[in-house]
Parts: C-alpha cells; sequence; structure tokens
C-alpha cells in the first residue's frame, strides 16, 4: 500500500518538475487528458474503462435526470389493409378494445362423425326413395300393359265387325294384323263363307266400342271385355236399321311387342231393333 502511493505522489511531483525544452511542440491538451489530470488517482482507477473500450472515450458527465421518453406507439406498415393471398388470423375484441388475433384451432374429433352421419343418412334417404320408386315404376308399367292390350282389343272388335258390300271382300286381310295361332284361319274361312250373300243384299255393318277392360293378365297371356253397338242396314229391309247390343270375350298373346287375339266368344247378344 505504501509503494502505491508514493507512486500516486511521484506521479504528481514528476508532472510539477518535468522541464520541456522551448524546441519541443507541445500537443494541445484534449478535454479527456485535463479531466484526467484534474481526477484523483483513487478515483481514476475505479472508474477505468475495459480494455474493450477505447481509451480516449469520453465518460458521460453526470447530469440533471431527465424524464424517461414515453413509449412510441408502433407506426403501421406500409402495406398496412393491402390485400394479400394469405387468409389473415380471427379478430376479436378484448376487454381494452384492442384487437387480440386468435389463432384458428382445427376441427376436434367430432368432424368425421358428423361427416360419416351424414353420408349414412344420404345413403339411406336414396335407398329409401329407390325402394318407394320401384313399386310405383313397376304399377305404372302395368298400367301400360293393360292400356295396350284393351286399345288392341277394341281395334281388333272395330276392324272385324265394320265393312261395306265395296271392302268387304278385303275384310280378312285388314284383319289379318290383329289376330294369331288358329283364330286368323278360322275368321278368314268365316268371312269367306259370308261374302257372297251380304254382298248381294248390300249389307253394311258398323260396329262401335262402347266400353273395354282387361279381365286377366298373366305374363303373356291376357283376357279383355270389349262392349259394342252394332247396326246393319239393307235394301232389302228398306234401310231400316237393325241395331243389337253385343259384348264379347277376347283372348290375347304377346307376340314380341304386339298383342294378337288368338280367340273370340260373345257373351252378351241383345237385338235393339225397333218393331214397326
Amino acid at each position: 500500500m505504501e509503494d502505491q502511493q508514493s507512486a500516486a505522489g511521484d506521479l504528481t511531483g514528476s508532472a510539477e518538475s518535468v522541464e520541456v525544452p522551448e524546441s519541443a511542440e507541445v500537443p494541445e491538451e484534449t478535454d479527456s487528458a485535463r479531466r484526467r489530470h484534474r481526477m484523483p488517482v483513487g478515483k481514476a482507477r475505479r472508474q477505468s474503462a475495459p480494455a474493450s473500450l477505447a481509451e480516449d472515450a469520453e465518460p458521460a458527465e453526470p447530469g440533471p435526470e431527465e424524464p424517461e421518453p414515453a413509449e412510441a406507439e408502433p407506426e403501421p406498415a406500409e402495406n398496412e389493409g393491402a390485400e394479400t393471398d394469405i387468409e389473415p388470423p380471427t379478430a376479436a375484441d378484448d376487454a381494452t378494445g384492442r384487437v387480440v388475433f386468435v389463432e384458428r384451432k382445427p376441427p376436434g374429433g367430432r368432424a368425421p362423425i358428423a361427416i360419416a352421419v351424414a353420408v349414412a343418412l344420404f345413403i339411406g334417404a336414396g335407398a329409401f326413395a329407390g325402394a318407394m320408386l320401384q313399386p310405383y315404376l313397376a304399377d305404372r308399367a302395368l298400367v301400360d300393359t293393360k292400356l295396350n292390350i284393351a286399345r288392341t282389343a277394341a281395334d281388333a272388335i272395330t276392324t272385324l265387325w265394320t265393312y261395306t258390300p265395296d271392302n268387304m271382300e278385303a275384310l280378312a286381310d285388314r284383319s289379318a294384323r290383329f289376330l294369331g295361332g288358329d283364330f286368323e284361319a278360322q275368321y278368314r274361312k268365316y268371312v269367306d263363307a259370308i261374302v257372297p250373300t251380304n254382298k248381294q243384299a248390300q249389307v253394311t255393318n258398323t260396329t262401335q266400342v262402347v266400353g273395354a277392360a282387361v279381365e286377366s293378365l298373366s305374363g303373356s297371356d291376357a283376357t279383355a271385355i270389349v262392349f259394342t253397338n252394332t247396326t246393319s242396314t239393307s235394301p232389302l229391309t228398306k234401310n231400316i236399321p237393325s241395331m243389337r247390343y253385343l259384348s264379347y270375350r277376347l283372348t290375347l298373346t304377346r307376340d314380341n311387342a304386339q298383342w294378337l287375339v288368338t280367340k273370340m266368344t260373345t257373351i252378351t247378344s241383345l237385338d235393339l231393333t225397333p218393331q214397326l
């Protein structure tokens, strides 16, 4: 300790007794040097700067305390409000009114279950609709088939029993497209037998269908009933019409997409001719 104090005294004494030659140039003393000369030795040692700092760095002079500056608000970004392709996170307002961004959470574990339930309901609804539609389509097809049978039976009766003296010879040929099996040959034979007599008497026969219905349907076989009003005129009876109410039962068989009459029987025959 004594050595250090004496060294400090020697430093002060030597600084006062050193003589500077007049020819030597004395460099200007900097402010930092003047401060070091004025500062006590002990205080200079305590406030010595670290080795990493520059030797001529000026220590901060003590001064009146200044209030800390208020925290500056962040300046808005230059591109704030600009449209971007990135979807911003969901924003919510907290109690202070500031906007707080909330991280979007992925769907929970119940989402696949809900999707599976929705798909099952959709498939079940489709199956139910198909099950309900199938009987409707089957009934609609059955109705269409019966309408076709009844229409064919009505057209066949109208063609078979409508003729004039001029076209009676071609009656069998006109009716052939409605007939099938042995009944076609039987009808042709019947027409050939009555053509000479009816042609000589100038008989005109007109048949009007007033009703037709399908009695039964089984696969490619069906039966139908046809109700008619038939009127016959002849010069031999002074053209006084002979009216009859006739009903027929027809047996039909499907040949590809066409129904043909294979049998015909008379159910009702009622003479309605007025008696003079």
